[in-house]
């Protein structure tokens, strides 16, 4: 027998008895989240990674990353997209210019409490995932936040008081909304938002009591409307090349920790939103029902708002609004 062909045989089967033998490497993710280490999204996130961490063993571990350290808001998408992160969590209403349905659930007025929310959610999950798909991600779950209302440092008694604030936008219907009342959109994200507010390049929004408390809004503001406009939802989704490179069973312990996380995550912002609430007036802020002319205004911007999602969405976004109506 050739010396040299035997040896060769002998390397092959050693490297093969390695192959099955070796350990497997951990796998290290990052996951990017816009929010406060405080905020519950991010605890929510942080349990996620402590179960999939417990559930593999510790091969595949998750480093959270928040307050936009690692990337802005509005880039985190993207940049799981592209494989730059593996993981990540975003205001889910940041992306509506891409598709419509990502904007759905911050149309005024469509849903308002947590149980027509997740009603809304449930009948347009099938388009997010399918979106997020054609992107090349993975919808893992959504954490919804507190219902929206108006903050300001003045009385506002109808619609017509807004005209003139400088109002924060974040998205599409927050900009289209200062567009209807008048008002002056401010680009401005979650992170940006404290030290716009006490520079006063903000000076009227919407949006939830949680940022409200995260960015201790009362040292700038002093009245809150409690207009319950929408429940915007954070998406987490993972990049699907990194997913599909998983075994699995790490893939199995990736969905079910997502699939408690979700569970979790909504009742956390119920929850939370009493909470949040209390402490808005602790802060001293005033907290007040929104009278009956603002409600009436905000319920004509919200028919403007839902006839044009309804106009860009077309067929595909009247047949989610139909089954969430039924």
């Amino acid at each position: 027998m050739n010396v040299t062909g035997k040896f060769a045989r002998l390397g092959f089967a050693a490297a093969a008895l390695l192959a099955t033998t070796a350990p497997s490497f951990a796998a290290s993710w990052v996951l990017p989240s816009a929010y406060p280490p405080a905020n519950y999204h991010v605890e929510n996130l942080n349990q996620f990674a402590k179960d999939i961490d417990e559930a593999t063993k510790g091969e595949l571990k998750i480093t959270v990353h928040p307050n936009a350290s690692l990337f802005k808001a509005p880039d985190i998408k993207r940049a799981v997209q592209t494989g730059q992160a593996q993981v990540g969590e975003v205001l889910l209403s940041l992306h509506e210019n891409e598709n419509p349905v990502f904007g759905l659930d911050v149309v005024p007025f469509l849903a308002t409490s947590f149980d027509q929310s997740k009603k809304l959610y449930d009948a347009s999950k099938s388009a997010i995932e399918q979106a997020l798909d054609k992107q090349g991600l993975k919808l893992l779950y959504t954490t919804p936040w507190p219902p929206q209302g108006i903050f300001t440092k003045k009385d506002v008694n109808s619609v017509a008081d807004l005209k003139g604030l400088k109002w924060r936008a974040y998205n599409v219907g927050t900009s289209r909304i200062a567009e209807i009342v008048g008002a002056q959109p401010v680009t401005v994200q979650a992170a940006e938002l404290p030290q716009a507010l006490a520079t006063g390049v903000v000076d009227g929004l919407m949006t939830s009591s949680a940022t409200g408390v995260d960015s201790k809004i009362w040292e700038s503001l002093t009245h809150y409307y409690d207009t319950q406009a929408w429940i915007p939802k954070n998406a987490i989704f993972v990049n699907k090349a990194a997913f599909a490179a998983l075994d699995p069973a790490t893939q199995k312990a990736v969905t079910d920790a997502a699939a408690a996380a979700e569970t979790r995550g909504w009742a956390l912002a119920a929850e939370k939103t009493a909470a949040y609430m209390d402490t808005l007036k602790k802060n001293g802020m005033q907290v007040l029902e929104p009278s009956a002319e603002l409600k009436t205004g905000l319920s004509e911007v919200g028919a403007k708002l839902t006839e044009d999602w309804s106009k860009k969405a077309g067929a595909d976004g009247q047949a989610i609004l139909d089954a969430y109506k039924k």
